[in-house]
């Protein structure tokens, strides 16, 4: 039988040939559903929808046909169809929200049988009209909830439907089917017969005593009394007549079970503090009995989150993440050196089981532009001699997720990029200075890096083993220089980073083809993305006098001094990395011996003001290797 929707849904959205299809697995992608819908016909489009932050999946996706008919046959063949061992859910993709989320031609199902799914509940109640979505509702696991919802086109087949099936047998059950009422729209039952309470008295804490008191109001059928984590007690009450719950209800819930000298005692405390006596601290104080009906966990859950949700929807203001603090800095003073800026809701230095600050905190600002202000004034400035780092406040969550997200992406870490990919070879990793195969201090990812990273692997045709293009003896624009011996930078030209005599890979006697760097940037034979060499007398050029194959890295960097702003900012760009990944690398060596290479790679993604932090906290340092061991963690795992 020909699935209604393929029919009469195309009606409302032929024009567009686009089918959402849901109840996706995890695994399906953009390809495998290709691979389905074009056997029907031509694919123009599809898009698995993901989430924004950790590009999983949502487990829904938009398929987009050339043609209608199509659209119309994959819709008719397709539809409860297993993908990767899940059956999909197709219908037609609606423009208009209103004709989704509306309540118009929208019928409930209960009491399923649990074998019941949405392709036996889209046969059942299409014989009454054209059906926009049909679905069962399930848990986790796959299994039915026994309810399912079913969209038609027209309030005229809803209500056909409502009539024919309600209290019909379908399997071994018999359903109720009535018309979908919004949540917001749903009353609350008024006929139960469960009361739940809390707040009990001692005298009312056991089985016999609280039955007694509560049978006044009517027969009791069961009752309980529990005890949550915190020591507490509760209790259950089922009533034989609904009357009898209500009446109990109406005279238990909020009723005061202080003695009158306890409440004399509380009424004079309220007056002396200027506060109302008549009124309680609280909504529901310990010594007032809770008394209501009895609701689900799920019910329960569902009004908390009713509740709750929109407070978290209005913003509160813009946190701000503020880290490299001194130890004695405590919360007023935090305040004070974010007063200026603007008002700040709450401040917070963040301290271990011990009372210790942990070097870090959060400033909540009311405004974003006062927050903005604070992160330019602030960022970087010095307190008690450590500069800060001040930024916008980033979940937990979501910092790992978007970290293993770059780092899986070509250019980050992981699968494609630096750390290792689809290529099977080795993966690359930040080389310490000194170490054989390759230039001290080089990152992987420079321009010209082979893959395999600068531990392994042939040259490529046309390059020098050090993997730079365009480097070939007697190549067109490149002349050798310093000899025959070793050579040696001319006046106005960049050396390799990091170039010294006598480096492993250099031919002594022989000499190494130069190259000319007059063109500045990107010039024929010259490295790709290198920096302008600098002018005579500038910062990083060669003095005059100097001898001839000393690297020209700058005056004010010492290899074996700290490393200051001052001397990164005189270095070309080319080499602030590697300048800043040679004072790390040992570092980091300390911590983690075996995943030095690839946590430096890691770090080195980082902005280089954040490194200069980490070289001189090294608390900060070690919480950024626990980052990166958790994000290595979570890509093996």
């Amino acid at each position: 039988m020909a699935n209604p929707a393929a029919s009469g849904g195309a009606a409302t959205s032929s024009q567009f040939a686009s089918l959402y299809v849901g109840d996706l697995s995890d695994e399906v992608s953009e390809t495998k559903l290709y691979e389905v819908f074009n056997a029907v016909g031509p694919v123009a489009s599809i898009r698995v929808c993901r989430d924004s932050t950790s590009r999983k999946s949502l487990n829904y996706a938009y398929v987009n046909f050339h043609q209608v008919a199509d659209a119309e046959r994959a819709l008719d063949t397709l539809n409860y169809s297993s993908i990767e061992g899940k059956p999909c859910r197709i219908m037609w993709s609606h423009r208009d929200p209103s004709l989704r989320k509306g309540a118009t031609g929208n019928v409930f199902v209960k009491n399923l049988d649990r074998s019941i799914d949405n392709r036996a509940l889209s046969d059942t109640f299409s014989l009454f009209g054209t059906i926009l979505s049909c679905k069962v509702a399930t848990d986790d696991s796959g299994k039915s909830k026994g309810y399912g919802f079913v969209h038609y086109e027209t309030e005229a087949a809803a209500k056909q439907a409502i009539e024919r099936v309600n209290g019909m047998q379908i399997g071994e059950k018999t359903v109720f089917v009535g018309p979908f009422q919004k949540r917001s729209e749903r009353d609350a039952p008024t006929l139960f017969s469960n009361v739940y309470l809390k707040h009990l008295p001692d005298e009312l804490q056991d089985d016999a005593k609280l039955k007694a008191k509560v049978a006044d109001f009517g027969e009791v059928t069961s009752l309980a009394i529990m005890t949550d984590r915190r020591g507490r007690k509760f209790a259950f009450c089922n009533f034989k007549e609904t009357e009898a719950a209500a009446k109990c209800v109406e005279e238990l819930h909020q009723k005061d079970t202080r003695t009158p000298e306890q409440v004399e005692e509380y009424k004079k405390k309220r007056v002396e503090a200027g506060e109302d006596p008549e009124k309680d601290e609280v909504d529901y104080p310990d010594y007032r009995i809770y008394c209501q009906r009895a609701q689900s966990k799920a019910e329960r859950q569902a009004e908390l989150k009713r509740k709750f949700e929109p407070s978290k929807k209005t913003p509160q203001g813009v946190n701000l993440y503020i880290k490299n603090l001194e130890d004695s800095i405590d919360d007023e003073q935090l305040k004070e050196l974010f007063a200026p800026f603007g008002t700040t809701t709450s401040v917070r230095v963040m301290r271990d089981e011990a009372g210790k600050s942990r070097g870090f905190g959060f400033v909540c600002f009311a405004q974003p532009e006062e927050a903005t202000k604070a992160v330019t004034e602030m960022h970087l400035k010095k307190v008690h001699d450590k500069p800060l780092y001040v930024g916008l406040a980033e979940r937990r969550d979501a910092r790992l997720a978007r970290l293993q997200q770059r780092f899986r992406t070509p250019g980050g870490m992981g699968p494609g990029g630096p750390m290792g990919g689809k290529g099977g070879g080795p993966a690359p990793m930040y080389m310490s200075p000194g170490m054989p195969g390759g230039m001290p201090g080089m990152r992987p990812g420079m321009p010209g890096m082979p893959p395999g990273g600068a531990m392994g692997g042939m040259p490529r045709p046309g390059m020098m083993p050090f993997g730079m293009p365009g480097m070939m003896p007697g190549a067109k624009g490149m002349m050798p220089f310093g000899g025959k011996g070793m050579m040696g930078p001319r006046p106005g030209m960049m050396p390799f980073p990091g170039m010294r005599p006598g480096m492993p890979g250099m031919m002594p006697g022989k000499g190494m083809p130069g190259m000319m760097m007059g063109k500045g940037m990107g010039a024929p034979g010259g490295l790709p993305g290198a920096a302008r060499p600098p002018m005579p007398g500038a910062a990083g050029a060669r003095p005059q006098g100097a001898p001839a194959g000393q690297p020209g890295m700058g005056q004010s960097f010492n290899p074996a001094g700290p490393l200051t702003v001052a001397s990164l900012a005189a270095a070309p760009p080319g080499m602030q990395k590697q300048m800043l990944g040679e004072k790390l690398f040992p570092l980091i060596a300390k911590l983690q011996p075996e995943l030095a290479g690839k946590i430096t790679g890691m770090m080195l993604e980082m902005d280089n003001q954040e490194l200069l932090i980490l070289l001189e906290s090294d608390d900060q340092l070690k919480l950024k290797v626990d980052e990166a061991l958790r994000v290595l963690g979570a890509q093996q795992g």
